[in-house]
């Protein structure tokens, strides 16, 4: 009976796998894209990627047997996917779960609920890419540390701000630090890329793997904190167009850009240019 409940995919389904894995990230890529959300596209290009780079690494070495529940669980999920992903309109929060549904679903089909734990690394950083920003915010609120550290750096290059709390003022502007402006979103962001690098080059020592997701953090918040204190000097000092395409335009994309690539240049010039302890002993 135990058999029975064991179902071993045949060499020519995994063709089929690979095929319905590349058409649901395609569906999610084209859904986000529509929606116009730059942002989450941009950050599930580099996840998807990642992801089914790492799956591709390991396939000689996964287990892929499964269960009739956990193919049936899996099937479900995928099917239930499909017809909302054919309902979704506009920026839809279903965008952000997405990839996480599809790709626990797609584990469970090929390896079933005991193989999961083969895919904890692909599952970790499509979870972070579900992750609503509102959820942070009940646990962690970055507000006021944000209008602070925008309001030094105006001070620091000789503007005449005050701050009140969550508020910075700039005469004739006075600006609110509200929530969506506090950088949980590039904070997530980064601390995303952040476990990526870690999976990626595992060989670097623990200490480094501690580091990374603080340095990620770090990164990330100091970018914002100069983003809003560029648009406070927008508000006091330009037009409210030019405002509304560096907050919410094409131009507000800048600033997570700015902080990856910072955050690559820490990992490439502090992490993999540094020779092995081997090569230094050597040329010692």
């Amino acid at each position: 009976m135990a058999q029975l409940n064991k179902l071993k995919l045949a060499p020519g389904f995994n063709v089929w796998i690979v095929g319905i894995a590349v058409g649901l990230i395609a569906l999610h890529l084209t859904l986000t894209l529509k929606a116009n959300n730059l942002d989450l596209l941009s950050t599930s290009m580099v996840f998807w990627a990642a992801v089914s780079s790492l799956v591709w690494d390991k396939k000689d070495k996964l287990s892929t047997e499964s269960g009739i529940f956990s193919s049936f669980l899996g099937a479900s999920l995928l099917s239930s996917v499909l017809l909302k992903s054919a309902l979704v309109s506009g920026n839809d929060v279903f965008l952000r779960f997405s990839p996480f549904i599809s790709a626990f679903a797609l584990a469970l089909l090929v390896s079933g609920a005991k193989g999961l734990k083969q895919y904890w690394q692909e599952l970790l950083l499509l979870g972070f890419v579900s992750i609503p920003q509102g959820v942070v915010h009940r646990f962690a609120d970055f507000t006021l540390l944000t209008a602070k550290l925008s309001n030094f750096i105006l001070q620091c290059l000789g503007f005449p701000v005050v701050r009140q709390g969550v508020f910075i003022l700039l005469p004739p502007a006075k600006i609110e630090v509200a929530s969506g402006c506090s950088g949980v979103n590039g904070m997530l962001q980064l601390l995303g890329l952040a476990l990526l690098f870690i999976f990626m080059f595992p060989e670097i020592n623990r200490k480094q793997k501690i580091v990374i997701p603080f340095v990620a953090l770090f990164i990330a918040f100091i970018v914002n904190g100069i983003r809003v204190a560029i648009l406070t000097l927008l508000v006091a000092y330009s037009s409210s167009k030019t405002f509304d395409y560096w907050h919410l335009g094409t131009g507000s994309q800048i600033f997570p850009m700015i902080g990856i690539v910072i955050f690559g240049l820490y990992c490439w010039f502090f992490i993999l240019r540094k020779p092995p302890k081997n090569q230094l002993n050597s040329d010692m």
